[in-house]
């Protein structure tokens, strides 16, 4: 273990406590909004990823409303976007029983859905078209899953009938990692059935990281499958514009 991996454990040690330390004393003035919210897990994640060595990288202009999608490489996505914008999250129902990050993730507001309950999937798709009215972007990943960057993988269309319900922008918006040195992407991803601590243990080891995100323009959508082709179709060809930028820089 050198002292990099040993200052970055402590790092992030100190960041989780500190935000907790935050929201309690945010809560005595009373229930938080939603707004609110966002606004604490934004500072929250910035504490994340300055602990950790990500840096972040912005292409286009972040939505201050609306829904945003984007392809999902690993639960540091979450952290990711969040230090670039407040936001609401929609994510798979079992990140609420995590450890400490369950509890992060119901703090700042997250939506949970369980994609084999149509029950969940109704009461998901409530949540979200009530968010949409409020003035901070709700966060899709709608390929359900996350990957090792090789692929995009079919965007689900059901949670784009909301935004189309209220009538709400969304925004394509392409992630992808940028290792230091000779790394592949696919060693900053997590998926599959890969151990969360190990992975985490990983990254704190590793040399730092860039975390690169292109955002396309809002756009509006009368049809749910059109808007999950439509915007699948964005965000490959956004991710393979910036690989090529990043070789031609290189």
């Amino acid at each position: 273990m050198n002292l990099r991996t040993v200052r970055r454990a402590l790092a992030l040690i100190w960041a989780l406590a500190f935000c907790m330390v935050r929201l309690v004393l945010m809560r005595v003035g009373g229930p938080l909004t939603a707004v609110q919210r966002a606004l604490w897990l934004q500072s929250a994640c910035r504490g994340v990823l300055r602990s950790v060595g990500v840096r972040c990288t912005v292409s286009g202009t972040p939505p201050t409303h609306g829904l945003v999608v984007s392809n999902h490489l690993s639960y540091l996505d979450i952290a990711v976007f969040s230090s670039v914008m407040p936001c609401v999250f929609v994510s798979k129902a079992e990140i609420a029983k995590w450890p400490y990050f369950g509890l992060a993730a119901r703090a700042g507001g997250t939506i949970f859905l369980d994609r084999s309950s149509r029950a969940s999937a109704a009461a998901a798709a409530s949540e979200i078209a009530e968010r949409l009215r409020l003035p901070v972007p709700v966060l899709l990943f709608p390929e359900g899953t996350s990957t090792d960057g090789s692929e995009v993988l079919r965007f689900h269309s059901a949670l784009f009938q909301p935004a189309i319900d209220e009538h709400a922008s969304v925004t394509a918006a392409a992630l992808r990692y940028v290792p230091d040195g000779d790394l592949r992407e696919s060693e900053y991803c997590w998926y599959g059935d890969a151990d969360f601590l190990a992975h985490l243990w990983k990254l704190l080891r590793a040399p730092g990281f860039s975390a690169e995100i292109v955002f396309g323009e809002p756009a509006l959508h009368s049809d749910r499958r059109t808007a999950a082709l439509a915007n699948h179709e964005s965000i490959v060809e956004m991710r393979a514009h910036s690989v090529r930028a990043v070789h031609v820089h290189a």
